[in-house]
């Protein structure tokens, strides 16, 4: 694919006329995904896409597109340059953009990962083996995942990413169900047996007789896949310029030091170590790490080219909308294995969903526990939970409240497919947190 989109980049840019700039971006993957439920392959297949977006530019007034590739040279070739030509038409009747900023000087990347993925059918074969005699349902996708960048000045970026991804539920019964993931770069039959092995173990708890707790505040145990949905949502307007500038960041208390968190919080954007490319849509090279939070208190902020040029700032080649794409929170000194003992009495929540805020300029979310969250009893899970309503300020929950993160952490990978496979990554820890507010 690399290939294919160097040569049709020199194409498009030998189309140019007088002043035009062009920047090109490169999209693609070669996925291969099974489906499955009852622990039985329901679908099966194999998705090749290369799409290709192209902005013309010519002072400050630009026109953006986007179209495929099929892949073949010569029918790519005639497309691209009838886009160049609507694009020409477009640039006569935009106004100029105040706000647009792209990269001039030429630093050209290339970064393509270790091959290191077991072949499907392998995969497939333990995800099964793991799920006999249960009713198992999910998706597993694997395979390269290709971002580019070309400018008409002589830039030129690649990333290639190989990556898999599997969720998964083991089904109860109603509404109860352990779901969990296997993700990363290098396939490990050991570690995915040992996850089956604990999912089949809380699954066999699910059994008993669920337990509901009255409203309250309860010592708990957010899970790195909960926590996950926590950190999410301060990822929405949290930690870009242009939220905070704005004043509608749930972050401002903590960016403008009215507010702190626990000392163990530290959160960065760690592009080095995570699944997303070293360089924006604009040709900026992003640094390897940007450290946003440390020791519980705000240091950058993620900018995008856009807020650089209104605020009159550098960039760090943040996306558009400002947000992490491998956010990284570093580990605590809790061993995993004596999360039970330390909650001791409380609930262990392995998930939580439709999490939005109650109180944004307090940082306050509510949400739901889902699947299995369990009630323990001195350092033991007694019973399955039934679904609780939870509403918690960040500050609190990281903060003042937060007894300790786990000293290991998990990596995961987003799972969205809308328009392809994405290139997002969160590694965290999981948190023991006191006097956790249940509503209802």
């Amino acid at each position: 694919m690399q290939e294919h989109f160097v040569r049709i980049a020199d194409h498009a840019f030998s189309r140019l006329r007088g002043d035009e700039i062009a920047l090109l971006t490169f999209d693609g993957e070669e996925s291969e995904f099974v489906r499955f439920n009852h622990n039985a392959v329901r679908q099966a297949g194999a998705v090749t896409q290369r799409d290709l977006g192209i902005d013309l530019i010519r002072g400050q007034r630009h026109a953006e597109a986007q179209l495929t590739l099929s892949g073949d040279p010569a029918q790519d070739r005639a497309r691209v340059e009838t886009m160049i030509e609507e694009l020409r038409g477009r640039l006569e009747i935009v106004p100029e953009d105040p706000h647009l900023l792209y990269a001039t000087e030429v630093h050209s990347t290339e970064r393509i990962g270790s091959d290191e993925l077991t072949p499907a059918e392998a995969a497939l074969a333990a995800i099964l083996k793991g799920g006999e005699g249960k009713d198992s349902v999910g998706i597993h996708a694997q395979g390269p995942i290709h971002r580019g960048f070309a400018n008409s000045q002589g830039q030129r970026n690649w990333y290639t990413s190989f990556t898999f991804n599997l969720e998964w539920c083991f089904y109860a019964h109603g509404d109860k169900a352990v779901k969990t993931d296997y993700a990363g770069f290098k396939w490990d039959p050991a570690a995915l047996a040992r996850k089956m092995d604990e999912a089949g173990r809380q699954l066999a708890i699910l059994q008993r007789e669920p337990k509901t707790i009255e409203r309250g505040k309860y010592r708990v145990y957010l899970a790195p896949r909960a926590l996950n949905e926590v950190v999410g949502l301060l990822t929405w307007n949290g930690f870009g310029l242009k939220a905070q500038r704005a004043k509608i960041s749930p972050l401002l208390r903590l960016v403008e030091g009215e507010a702190t968190m626990h000392p163990a919080v530290t959160m960065s954007e760690n592009t080095a170590q995570g699944v997303s490319p070293n360089f924006d849509r604009r040709g900026f090279v992003k640094p390897d790490k940007v450290v946003m939070i440390e020791g519980g208190r705000f240091r950058d902020s993620l900018v995008s080219p856009r807020s650089a040029k209104e605020y009159g700032v550098p960039t760090n080649a943040a996306e558009a909308f400002e947000g992490p794409y491998s956010l990284d929170m570093s580990a605590g000194d809790v061993p995993l294995d004596q999360i039970l003992s330390k909650l001791g009495t409380g609930v262990y929540v392995n998930n939580l969903w439709y999490l939005n805020y109650s109180d944004r300029p307090a940082c306050r979310m509510t949400g739901m526990t889902r699947f299995a969250t369990f009630w323990v009893e001195n350092g033991a899970i007694a019973a399955p939970l039934n679904v609780m309503r939870f509403d918690e300020s960040a500050y609190r929950m990281l903060g003042e409240n937060l007894l300790g993160l786990t000293r290991e952490r998990e990596m995961l990978l987003s799972s969205g497919t809308y328009g392809g496979r994405e290139v997002a990554s969160a590694r965290l820890p999981g948190a023991l947190v006191e006097d956790f507010a249940f509503t209802l």
